[in-house]
């Protein structure tokens, strides 16, 4: 009735995909090691697509797992790993060397990290904040990108 982090590192697709850990370290809450089914249930829900008649529904209702706003607090932990609510430029180097590896060296991964926040940093800190998150990716069909069918 539960599952493990080994359960979901047995899972080919998060075992080869650079950010596998994060993804999987999503499903788990604070010290845990297990899920139970609702709480697994609970995070694919981020991933669920927002279908068009859904976009109308009741606006005093809570806002659903798969809303826009909730898929992009989901990406934004993914950086976010020590939870101060920005992305410094360490966390943003770390996942940069996660997804090309030891393609690109370490001066020019340095020098994307510095453009990326330098293009999204609005107030200054040298950090990413979670509204300068929201506003840079703000063309970015995040619906369709952060969506799996499970069912169809």
């Amino acid at each position: 009735g539960l599952l493990s982090r080994e359960d979901f590192q047995r899972i080919p697709e998060l075992a080869i995909n650079p950010l596998g850990d994060r993804i999987i370290n999503a499903f788990f809450p604070e010290g845990e090691d297990q899920v139970n089914f609702r709480g697994f249930m609970r995070t694919l829900a981020h991933f669920r697509p927002i279908e068009d008649n859904e976009k109308s529904k009741d606006q005093n209702g809570p806002e659903p797992l798969n809303s826009r706003s909730n898929k992009l607090h989901f990406a934004f932990r993914l950086y976010d790993l020590d939870k101060d609510d920005k992305i410094s430029r360490d966390e943003l180097l770390q996942v940069l060397r996660m997804m090309v590896g030891v393609n690109i060296s370490d001066e020019q991964l340095g020098s994307i990290a510095d453009r990326t926040i330098q293009e999204a940093d609005q107030d200054g800190d040298s950090a990413i904040s979670f509204a300068e998150f929201v506003k840079v990716l703000e063309k970015v069909d995040v619906e369709q990108k952060m969506s799996i069918r499970f069912l169809h």
